[in-house]
């Protein structure tokens, strides 16, 4: 299957699964990491609406083994139908191989980019011992000499046991090539005088060691990872690795260069906007020279972007852009924010985009939760290049095998008190006793709620918040009303459920009607109804991620209306409820969407302990969103499960990277 008309099959397919939707984590489907056997096995199953329920493929015999699979809820009817149709293309009968398609197919619908069949099968028949598994020990083999991985629709890693969709594998294997190939271009050339020069006046003193480290390990390396926490100083240290390298530009007699500014997501990319002109400011008020100081000021010009508008959105297609290898972006500098969102696809077409000279830096927590789509890129980044100190660039490389790309780490959290801060340590390192200890240490920061009971001893601080939303809202406040609402977060790993998101604004409401008379909640648009926007307009400038409050206005007239006070990275904004395009309420959200905000408090309902969502990642994710106070809603055991797992994607990629070329 190599010719260009399976390849359009395949997109299709591929992009299929896609929509399809799915869990975004998929826990013990992949490969085991280094620390399997912490990572307890939650195998991800659909739970039938009724016999009409969309996943269900009503086609597929339920005697087959796809049937089977499907009923129980662990193939989805677009699984099936993927499989089937690759079968179909190239004639494979076997149906062990179909089934090992369907199973590659979920595992890209669960976040992974390949299953370990052995692993799987043996996995699930302990799980799910009354559906018809194929031998563990022979499964990989079979398709490994099947006409349907002759054909290249799948693709069998024998070293790893890795089994792929091909699509995937070219581009971990296109991932992989490209960041090795600029490496092998060797280190940019550095004016050393003007780079210490630089360091010392953006990174002064003690203070900003860290920072300092890490700018210099970037501005020498042509691919380089910033990564940890948050509140470590990231965008600082990112705005001042722009500055050092538009002030190379100046001593080399160059243009200033050209920097593209992206993020997975418009928020996030106007966050990242927002944060790194505040850090330029400090630059600045540090740079008495006004020639150094011009230079500073032209990084203010720089425009956010999503990472497919940088590429180029094409209408129709989910993976391919305006921007590739053969019409090459036309930056100097690229930096991608939160690059822990960014799956395997957008890193290929990304790579693929630059220009051999181009700097590529990637910014991001290599802790947070992962892409929603396939692939956990900055993760497997991260873990197969070593950390590197500035020293180290200046000895020379090994000739053959020069590293893919240049890592700083940064440690040293300034945001969080003491105790939230050993929180978030407790449960990077995935140390469970010390994450109860912080709990249990009865500190103002942390609060925790082991009670299952959680509507009791939640009311009254969700409710406390919606009444000060909503009289503010009345009054027409537009300060106290954000303040209110910034005031607090509920977070939930899931959107249903008894602990899921809809269910909770729903609780919060009815006891906002309660505790307050006049409240008409059958009106879409009621006083007081905080805001969550669900996609770009970018129309109004309103964007995904972006939160809000509708409050009471009146017209040039006097004519009461309402009005939706929407608190975006570039400022508040007021407009008429009609022209706001995909919002949802947000008395709760969940963490994926909180991920790369703050609030001043923090409230984390746990999922419960059959969630495929109970992982460590999601619990770090939803801790470090606290400025000042962290809640956690869950028993004991939920916060122990919640460290020992972790998102196990399986990926090939920090092993190619790791063993060279």
């Amino acid at each position: 299957m190599t010719g260009p008309a399976h390849e359009g099959l395949h997109d299709a397919t591929t992009e299929e699964v896609t929509r399809a939707g799915g869990a975004p984590v998929a826990v013990g489907s992949g490969t085991p990491a280094p620390d399997s056997e912490a990572a307890a096995a939650v195998l991800d199953l659909f739970d039938r609406t009724d016999e009409h329920d969309r996943r269900l493929a009503l086609t597929t015999p339920t005697d087959s083994a796809l049937g089977a699979f499907n009923r129980a809820g662990l193939l989805t009817a677009a699984d099936v139908h993927v499989a089937t149709g690759l079968a179909r293309a190239v004639g494979e009968r076997d149906a062990d191989v179909v089934l090992a398609a369907a199973v590659a197919t979920r595992a890209v619908r669960s976040g992974s980019v390949a299953v370990d069949l052995a692993a799987f099968a043996a996995q699930g028949a302990q799980a799910l011992p009354a559906l018809p598994w194929p031998d563990p020990e022979g499964w990989t083999s079979l398709v490994a000499g099947s006409r349907l991985a002759a054909e290249g629709g799948l693709v069998v890693e024998e070293a790893s046991g890795l089994v792929y969709l091909q699509r995937y594998h070219h581009q971990e294997v296109q991932v992989a090539a490209d960041l090795r190939a600029r490496a092998a271009l060797g280190p940019p050339e550095v004016d050393e005088g003007v780079l210490s020069a630089g360091l010392t006046r953006i990174f002064p003193g003690a203070g900003y060691a860290e920072q300092r480290a890490a700018a210099e390990v970037v501005v020498r390396s042509r691919t380089g990872v910033i990564t940890g926490g948050p509140g470590t100083g990231k965008t600082t240290t990112v705005a001042g690795v722009l500055t050092l390298l538009a002030e190379q530009a100046v001593a080399a007699g160059s243009r200033p260069p050209r920097v593209g500014l992206a993020a997975p997501t418009g928020k996030a990319a106007a966050r990242v906007k927002a944060a790194v002109d505040r850090a330029l400011d400090e630059i600045a008020a540090r740079t008495p020279d006004p020639a150094a100081r011009a230079v500073v000021d032209r990084l203010r010009e720089v425009e956010p972007r999503t990472l497919h508008r940088l590429l180029g959105w094409r209408p129709g297609s989910r993976s391919r852009f305006r921007h590739h290898r053969g019409n090459r972006l036309p930056h100097d500098v690229v930096l991608v924010d939160e690059a822990s969102m960014v799956s395997l696809t957008q890193m290929a077409r990304l790579l693929e985009a630059l220009r051999p000279s181009a700097r590529l830096i990637l910014v991001g927590d290599a802790d947070q939760l992962v892409s929603v789509e396939a692939g956990a890129v900055l993760a497997d980044l991260v873990a197969a290049v070593p950390e590197q100190a500035p020293a180290e660039e200046h000895a020379p490389h090994e000739v053959d095998r020069p590293a893919p790309l240049a890592l700083a780490r940064l440690r040293t959290v300034h945001r969080f008190g003491e105790t939230i801060g050993a929180l978030a340590q407790a449960l990077r390192v995935g140390d469970a006793d010390a994450v109860v200890r912080a709990l249990s240490a009865g500190s103002s920061e942390v609060a925790w709620m082991p009670d299952p009971d959680e509507g009791a001893a939640l009311r009254d601080v969700l409710t406390r918040q919606a009444v000060d939303v909503l009289r503010a809202a009345r009054a027409g406040d537009d300060d106290a009303a954000l303040a209110a609402l910034h005031r607090h977060r509920l977070l939930c790993a899931h959107r249903e459920g008894d602990r899921g998101v809809r269910r909770w604004n729903h609780l919060v409401e009815t006891w906002l009607g309660e505790a307050e008379t006049g409240l008409n909640l059958y009106e879409p648009m009621y006083l007081g109804r905080p805001l969550l926007v669900t996609a770009n307009d970018y129309a109004t400038g309103v964007l995904n991620g972006d939160t809000g409050v509708v409050v009471a206005s009146q017209t040039s007239a006097g004519v009461p209306v309402r009005m939706a006070l929407i608190d975006g990275t570039g400022g508040r904004s007021r407009y008429a409820p009609s022209r706001l395009g995909e919002v949802e309420t947000m008395h709760a959200m969940t963490i994926h969407k909180a991920q790369g905000s703050q609030a001043t408090e923090i409230t984390v309902l746990l999922p419960e302990l059959d969630s495929p969502l109970l992982t460590r990642e999601l619990f770090y994710t939803a801790v470090t969103r606290a400025e000042q106070r962290v809640r956690v809603v869950g028993t004991e055991e939920e916060v122990r499960a919640a460290v020992q797992r972790r998102v196990v994607r399986a990926s090939g990629l920090r092993q190619r990277l790791a063993a060279g070329p």
